[in-house]
């Protein structure tokens, strides 16, 4: 039992962050907008987490310093994230190009950035003193209490929280419903009174705000210094996003699909059965993004991408 209740808590240091970042990119591509640059927007605000901790490290104390990083992340991921939605939505920009841009400048910057900071070092120290041993009461319940409420992280809980109303959001208000409409057809919804470009601005901000915060969500549990990469993880949540095809439900499946992948290419050699087969270490390395190529090839058959995702749209053109 002692084994799998270590897959299971290391599952969840990568689901979490992977379900979190992939509902960021669901916003954004719901309204009409493809977002290429979560990655980006992962190193960008994991950096500013980061120092944001550090900043705070004797200042305040317990989690309400990782809840402050988290809100601050989530800020300067908005900060990124409004370059994609000047680009695409004011100036028609091609959206792929802008978020590989986005994945360009924003790793080169927060090397140099950390550089200046820290007299040539680009490694940021993480004191992560967060992990939570057990939760009362929850802790004790059998078999479930020692897979998810012991040695856990407070943001493994805001994370299914953030889940859960963004699907209520998407799906059951005026507002989300909106906002799906500017996805799949902006020139209906603009006929109807909805402003296009609001709607897609908001959407980008809620998504810059979620996705800045998984970034944090990512680093801490996993790491002791931030490096300014996160691994290509924006890039696997592009992956879940699609192979969810942009629905709640699906994607949440598909989040915790590839961390599982995720899991065993990290915790294999704690794994007896795995650790024994004598297989190099670069093709559990691999595995995750070899299961994405596979997944994707088998479900861009069946795309349900929002139909005027990647579109510009111009009220003039009406």
């Amino acid at each position: 039992m002692e084994m799998l209740y270590f897959i299971c808590r290391y599952f969840m240091y990568f689901f979490i962050p992977l379900l979190v970042v992939s509902v960021s990119g669901m916003f954004s591509e719901r309204s009409g907008i493809i977002h290429m640059g979560l990655d980006s927007v992962m190193v960008w605000s994991c950096m500013w987490g980061v120092l944001c901790l550090q900043w705070l490290d004797g200042v305040v104390e317990g989690q309400m310093r990782l809840i402050i990083a988290l809100l601050f992340a989530g800020i300067m991921g908005i900060v990124l994230t409004l370059l994609l939605a000047v680009a695409a939505i004011n100036l028609n920009a091609d959206q792929t190009i802008v978020g590989m841009a986005m994945n360009t400048f924003a790793p080169a910057f927060c090397v140099f950035f950390a550089r200046v900071l820290q007299d040539g070092s680009e490694h940021l120290s993480i004191r992560n003193d967060f992990l939570i041993e057990k939760i009362p009461v929850l802790g004790d319940i059998p078999v479930l209490g020692e897979m998810f409420f012991t040695r856990t992280y407070i943001t493994n809980f805001i994370g299914i929280v953030i889940f859960i109303i963004s699907a209520i959001v998407l799906n059951k208000t005026r507002f989300g419903l909106r906002m799906c409409a500017c996805g799949e057809n902006p020139q209906a919804a603009e006929s109807l009174g909805v402003n296009v470009q609001k709607y897609r601005y908001a959407a980008l901000i809620i998504a810059g705000f979620i996705g800045g915060m998984g970034g944090l969500m990512y680093i801490l549990p996993v790491a002791t210094h931030y490096s300014q990469t996160v691994g290509g993880y924006g890039y696997l949540a592009m992956s879940v996003l699609i192979f969810g095809q942009w629905r709640s439900l699906s994607l949440f499946g598909a989040a915790a699909f590839f961390a599982f992948c995720k899991t065993i290419a990290n915790a294999y050699s704690g794994i007896p059965f795995l650790a024994n087969l004598g297989l190099p270490s670069a093709f559990f390395k691999s595995l995750p993004f070899i299961i994405t190529l596979v997944a994707l090839a088998f479900t861009s058959k069946h795309d349900r991408a929002p139909k005027a995702s990647g579109q510009p749209y111009d009220k003039s053109m009406r």
